[in-house]
């Protein structure tokens, strides 16, 4: 049996209100113990994309645990509750994409095993239908907490039966990466689906410059270590905390500078 050393929650319910507060209470009173880490609650309200991509990249720094991710636009309606073992960790959720990123990251090579959370017996009562984060995934996540094995939470799945997100686009050609935006933080950073290693790839070091085209726009921008390696208000692009190319203005907004959305194409080659 895996020991577990903590649940982790990531939502987009905000701060402003108090469904935080309610899960975790629902968690303390099965799991008295329990020890909570708090991802994020800011994800914007039902962005299933933006979720997944916090979900994948800060898992590997948390302990062994259970997951409890919730960005649910389809609460209510017949998407399934799903548990999912992979590696030391149990993801917890709606199967709706928003765990496949993280449990892919978390499996590795080795085995994955799906349940669609049908025993209702691990539920509060009643259950409410636009609150299944408190109703439904955080007993079930407090349950597996307490040793409860992941066969009991209800009927088992084939792994290809899970809804799973598109891998982000990356490809290198033509002596030039392509990619799309993933992510964008709150300062306006845009984070790319392009690792910083298929720059050095191409030869592009910290201190050199690249080309981004943007569509028909083409922007010459520096790459750097870090903000501060250009002058306030300049656009730089750099490798990111997760191993990403990411593009920045120093002291400003980025995505907000270059209407660069989500899903967004970008194309980076090497300056001549």
């Amino acid at each position: 049996m895996a020991a577990y050393q903590c649940l982790t929650f990531l939502t987009d319910y905000g701060l402003e209100d108090g469904f935080v507060a309610a899960c975790h209470g629902v968690a303390a009173r099965i799991s008295p113990d329990v020890r909570i880490i708090d991802i994020t609650h800011l994800v914007p309200p039902g962005d299933v994309r933006r979720g997944a991509a916090v979900l994948a990249q800060t898992v590997p720094y948390l302990p062994p645990g259970v997951h409890v991710a919730v960005v649910d636009p389809g609460v209510g309606t017949r998407r399934r509750g799903i548990a999912v073992a992979a590696g030391e960790r149990v993801f917890v959720g709606p199967d709706n994409g928003l765990l496949s990123w993280a449990v892919h990251e978390a499996a590795g090579d080795g085995r994955v095993r799906a349940y669609e959370l049908t025993n209702e017996d691990l539920w509060l009562r009643p259950v409410s239908a636009t609150f299944h984060g408190r109703d439904i995934f955080t007993p079930v996540a407090a349950h597996l907490l307490n040793g409860l094995d992941i066969t009991k939470v209800g009927s088992p799945l084939r792994t290809e039966e899970l809804v799973t997100l598109p891998t982000p686009m990356r490809r290198i050609r033509d002596d030039a990466v392509e990619g799309e935006v993933l992510t964008v933080d709150r300062f306006g950073n845009v984070q790319l689906s392009v690792p910083a290693a298929d720059l050095e790839l191409l030869g592009v070091r910290p201190g050199g410059s690249v080309l981004l085209s943007l569509g028909k726009r083409q922007l010459p921008v520096r790459f750097e270590r870090t903000f501060g390696s250009v002058p306030p208000g300049e656009l730089v692009a750099y490798a990111d905390s997760a191993g990403c190319v990411a593009l920045a203005v120093n002291s400003g907004d980025a995505a907000q500078r270059l209407n660069l959305p989500p899903g967004a194409h970008v194309r980076i080659a090497p300056a001549r």
